[in-house]
């Protein structure tokens, strides 16, 4: 993005704010209340969800209708009759936290400081889809955000700022979103101030670093009980509370939450073996060593605490998991 002013951005620009999903949602209510000039917000079209099959609006579309905030939802936001609406807007500055389309130049162009894009990662590592999911998965012990000037490819534009965050031992993706989207609010209003104060001071990102967060699916989860305890935890608490990661029992799929290494290096252990359980859940053992899950699902079925759902569906001892019958 080397056509844009290098001087400083306004101190109230106009902001046209693309997002879509829960995870952006604190950063537009940030905005809003600190009196930022919100000329419209882009978001994702209406789309089926649920058993009824009805058009559902996404949370960033209901926060804006709430606020009386006009609310644009292109297919898609690099044809021409849309990028013709945004130059009519004459924004400043394109906001960008998790819309989920890849923006074309000829969009990105329009804004007088083109696109500010806050990524939940700390770029190069983990652009993508599924930055937060793969990070837990991949048993990372840091993450954070990144401010970054957009381009037209996927999380390759420069680095406009950085927050980092530990990643706790025994947190879950579900418990991490909500935290990285609290961050991401003060994130995004320090990184407006900067702007207004001190100008742009890009970093390019290091190619040579970059990992690519794949988009996740319902297939993504299957447990490969052989694998170290470490890794399976891992597994667990990336895809939770979303897809779930699962396994079979006596013929039934069952997804399993929250979970903890509890040993590692034992002797005698038999992959997807239940050892047994205790008040804090169902113990079981894997390539090497015994995790532990706090949460159960049988598909179809409600999440319950591991002791709950055992209460309902006993899991003796010595039952293996994943067997195929």
């Amino acid at each position: 993005m080397t056509q844009h002013n290098p001087s400083l951005l306004p101190a109230r620009p106009g902001i046209i704010f693309m997002g879509t999903p829960d995870f952006a949602l604190p950063s537009l209510e940030a905005l809003i209340a600190h009196d930022h000039h919100v000329q419209a917000v882009v978001t994702q079209p209406d789309r089926p969800r649920g058993r009824s099959g009805k058009p559902i609006s996404s949370p960033v579309k209901q926060l804006a209708k709430r606020f009386g905030i006009e609310v644009l939802q292109p297919e898609r936001a690099s044809d021409e009759s849309f990028c013709q609406l945004i130059d009519a807007i004459s924004p400043d500055l394109l906001v960008v936290i998790a819309f989920g389309q890849v923006l074309t130049a000829k969009l990105l162009d329009i804004p007088s400081w083109g696109g500010l894009n806050v990524h939940a990662s700390l770029l190069p590592k983990y652009r993508g889809a599924a930055p937060i999911q793969r990070a837990v998965m991949d048993d990372e012990r840091e993450t954070g955000l990144t401010a970054m000037r957009m381009d037209p490819g996927l999380d390759t534009g420069p680095i406009l700022r950085q927050e980092k965050t530990p990643i706790g031992a025994h947190e879950t993706a579900g418990e991490l979103h909500d935290r990285l989207a609290e961050m991401a609010a003060t994130f995004l209003l320090k990184t407006l101030q900067r702007l207004s104060e001190d100008g742009i001071h890009e970093t390019p990102q290091d190619d040579t670093h970059a990992t690519y967060a794949a988009k996740i699916d319902r297939n993504t989860g299957l447990i490969l009980w052989d694998r170290p305890a470490d890794h399976i935890s891992a597994l667990i608490r990336g895809l939770d509370p979303w897809p779930g990661a699962y396994t079979t029992v006596n013929g039934k799929t069952l997804k399993l939450f929250s979970s903890q290494v509890v040993t590692t290096g034992d002797a005698g252990t038999v992959p997807g073996r239940i050892k047994g359980h205790c008040r804090e859940g169902l113990l079981v053992e894997t390539g090497d060593g015994v995790i532990l899950l706090e949460a159960l699902q049988l598909a179809g079925k409600k999440r319950l605490r591991a002791l709950d759902f055992l209460r309902g569906f006993p899991l003796q001892p010595g039952t293996l998991l994943g067997q195929k019958t």
